[in-house]
Parts: C-alpha cells; structure tokens; sequence
C-alpha cells in the first residue's frame, strides 16, 4: 500500500469530490419532487384532512433520486481504483503484481444495489413522516391550508420565480426545528424569540428585526417572519445534502477498498493470511471520541472493526453490522491496508 498519509489524503480529495456531486444531486432531486407539485391540489387535500392524499399529491418519487445513485456509483468505481492502484507492482521476489479493481463483480454489484435501494428508501419515507408530521400540527393548530401546504413546498422567489424553503427535503428532526423556530418568532414571547437566536443555522441577517420585537413583546412581523424561516429552512436542506453527499462519498469509497482487496485475494494474487486492515482517523479535533479509539486498530480481512462504543464495522461508514448513524454520519476515517509480502510468498 502506498504511504499512509499519501492514500488518505487521496480519499479525503476523493470524498470532498463526490460529497459536493452526490449533495448536489440529492438537491436537485428535491427541486424536481418541489416543482412537479401542483399547489392547489395539495391545498385541497389539507382541506380536506387527507394526509396520506397529500403526500399522494407530493409524490416523493425514489426515482427522482435516480442521478444521486449514479454519483455514489462513480464514487464506488474511482474508489476501488485507486486503492488497487496503492497496492506495490511487484512483490520482492520480483514477480509482477497487477491487481484491478472489478465494479462489476456480482458482489460489487449487489452491494450497491442493496446500499442504494436502503438509502433512498430511507431518504423517501424519512421525507414522508416529515410531512406527516408538519401537516397534524398544522391541522392541531388550524393553520391556514394554503399557508401548511407553503410550509411543506415552500414559497416562491418573485427574483428567481422558483420556490424556496419548506421542509420537503429535511429529516422528521429537521422539520420539528423549522417548526418551532416558525412558533418562536410568531409568539411574542421574548424568552422563545431569544431560543430561536440560539439557533445555528439561522441567517442572521435578521436577527436585528427578532431584538426589535423581543424588546417591544410583540412578534416578529410576519413578513420577516417568513423570510427568515425560509432561509432557515433552505440552510438545513443545505446541510442535509452535505451530510449526505459526505457520508455516502465516504461509505462508497472504503466499500470499494475493501472490495477491491478481496477481489485481489480471490484471484489468488494475494493470500488472505497476508492481508492487515488498518483504521486511521482523520487526526484533528472533530474526530469522534469512538474514532480516536479505532485508530491505528488492525484487523484481518474479513475480521470487523469493534468501536469503543461496541459497535462492529468492516470499514468507516460501514452499516452491514448494525452500526448506528453516530457512528457513520460525517465519518471521514479511512481504513488502510497493509500486506505482508513475505507471508504472502509463503
């Protein structure tokens, strides 16, 4: 393998990349879903109290996510690549050593499928509790159907002409954020609108507007209002593509390592006895506590890494073992592989 801090750095350039391709993606999925809706129709059903003849309406297509699939695709295949391409050309004994990375082999192929039809399917129903959820507090509340159904799609741009915010796109956690942040505001009450200063992906831009209403007691003008909870809402759409466009470049990335290792020791150029799997981190401060743990572990090849917290991986961002989402969101580990060539001559 070439040295470890050349190979890592490599990922980390590779999952900068298709982390920016699969986030774009993921937000011009969300555009295409956005845009296809037709508002009156949604309008009616909440009128009508049909939650699931809105989300009808909304039709959140996982096909829409079908060029986000083909970025992790791509990240997959450069992956396997590129760490074929880390293993030494010759052994010591002088025999040449060429080992490629195979994105079709049937087990390559089937663990993208089954990885991509779990994670749009993930995406798709997160997206569908979200909006159930936004649609019965409207409803609890008797918020306006027009006005929940904009909360959902967002509102239009009159500069651009194309719809912005709402909370189609973000997570069942995201969207109670953007909920409550629209209740602060609208509340009047100076110790909820100092909460929603509080909040981190707020745009700031407004919050000379929030100090003038926390200092009167009255709400924040409604107009503002909806301006500042559509940046809102746009900023966490933001980051909801960036967390996923990371984790997914990063999952890909270490999947198609390891499997370009495996593929090489089942064509018999190398022996599996040879063969060490290293964790490293990426070695600053934003390293999670369970990573700083893992790093520098060895295993063998088909023997899992097994975090501080108990949890079991293959490899960083690896889910195939039941490990949970803090153990894999935003990851940026990378797992090196060691051979030891004269075992291997062996």
């Amino acid at each position: 393998m070439a040295r470890t801090g050349a190979f890592q750095q490599v990922f980390n350039d590779l999952q900068d990349r298709y982390g920016r391709l699969v986030a774009d993606a993921f937000l011009r999925a969300v555009e295409d879903i956005r845009s296809a809706v037709q508002l009156q129709r949604l309008v009616a059903r909440i009128e009508a109290r049909d939650i699931e003849g809105a989300l009808e309406t909304l039709d959140i297509d996982p096909a829409a996510y079908d060029e986000m699939l083909d970025r992790i695709r791509d990240a997959h295949a450069e992956g396997g690549r590129k760490a074929a391409e880390a293993l030494p050309r010759r052994l010591p004994d002088g025999t040449a050593l060429t080992v490629r990375f195979d994105g079709r082999n049937p087990e390559a192929e089937a663990w993208l499928r089954d990885h991509s039809a779990r994670l749009v399917t993930r995406i798709t129903e997160d997206q569908r509790a979200a909006v159930r959820m936004s649609l019965l507090a409207s409803m609890e509340t008797g918020r306006n159907p027009r006005s929940a159904a904009l909360d959902i799609v967002g509102r239009v741009n009159r500069a651009t002409g194309r719809r912005e915010g709402g909370i189609l796109g973000l997570t069942q956690a995201q969207e109670g954020y953007a909920r409550n942040a629209r209740d602060e505001l609208a509340s009047g009450d100076p110790a909820l609108m100092r909460q929603y200063l509080t909040r981190g992906r707020r745009d700031k831009r407004f919050d000379r507007s929030v100090t003038k209403a926390i200092r009167e007691e009255k709400p924040v003008p409604a107009e503002i209002a909806a301006k500042a909870i559509t940046a809102y809402e746009r900023r966490l759409l933001q980051l909801r593509g960036e967390m996923i466009g990371r984790t997914e470049a990063l999952t890909s990335l270490n999947r198609a390592a390891y499997e370009a290792i495996r593929q090489a020791v089942a064509s018999g150029k190398i022996a599996e006895s040879a063969v060490r799997r290293v964790w490293r981190s990426a070695g600053d401060l934003r390293v999670r506590h369970t990573h700083r743990g893992l790093n520098g572990d060895s295993v063998k090849l088909a023997e899992a890494f097994v975090s501080p917290s108990g949890a079991r991986m293959l490899f960083p961002g690896d889910t195939s073992l039941g490990a949970p989402a803090s153990e894999t969101i935003g990851c940026r580990c990378v797992c090196e592989t060691r051979i030891d060539f004269l075992a291997n001559l062996r």
